[in-house]
């Protein structure tokens, strides 16, 4: 049974934006997995455990993106991000005592302050959740657990391209890294 101690553990949600939420193909959509993470985001806040909202952006001449070659390289839009690109929908009700995490490319550990953010608190498990789940939240979880931090990863807070690949990583590599839950057993996790 799944017990987490608040004092103990943060919520981390991954590009949980505006210019990331049209991804979200399945099997959960945006709405749901929005509405899962504000949930659980509420929670955390009422209890007083951190919560930390990850975004992906870059500036308008991409100069930061990863520019390696690779054989389907994302698309950067002309003329740079839409303006709404990097703001967070209202259900997740930001507050101020949330951390906001700014990456440049699809892991939330390399080449930001997330790691600093969670020791500096005495953090030890990470609660999970985001879009893309096999893209973002999967390499925000391998670092999350090559960091030692224990995981578990809310499986109705995650939504990738298609339904697919979402399940490939929920069934062969998230078992590996983490404990895999729903929304309502994190909560109930967070009651004991």
């Amino acid at each position: 049974m799944l017990k987490l101690d608040a004092q103990t553990t943060a919520l981390v949600l991954i590009d949980l934006q505006n210019g990331i939420l049209p991804y979200a193909g399945g099997p959960h959509g945006a709405d749901q997995v929005v509405a899962n993470a504000a949930l659980l985001a509420a929670r955390f806040r009422m209890l007083g455990a951190p919560v930390l909202l990850v975004r992906v952006g870059w500036s308008d001449s991409f100069a930061e993106a990863l520019k390696q070659p690779v054989d389907k390289p994302a698309p950067a839009p002309a003329g740079g991000l839409p303006a709404t690109w990097w703001e967070f929908p209202a259900p997740l009700a930001v507050c101020d005592s949330d951390i906001l995490i700014t990456k440049r490319q699809w892991g939330a550990f390399y080449g930001t302050d997330l790691d600093l953010q969670l020791r500096r608190r005495g953090i030890k498990s990470v609660v999970l959740g985001g879009i893309s789940t096999n893209i973002g939240v999967e390499s925000t979880a391998r670092a999350a657990w090559e960091h030692g931090y224990e995981l578990v990863i809310a499986e109705d807070v995650c939504s990738a391209q298609n339904a697919e690949m979402h399940r490939f990583a929920f069934e062969h590599i998230f078992p590996r890294l983490a404990r895999v839950r729903d929304t309502g057993e994190i909560l109930a996790a967070l009651d004991r």
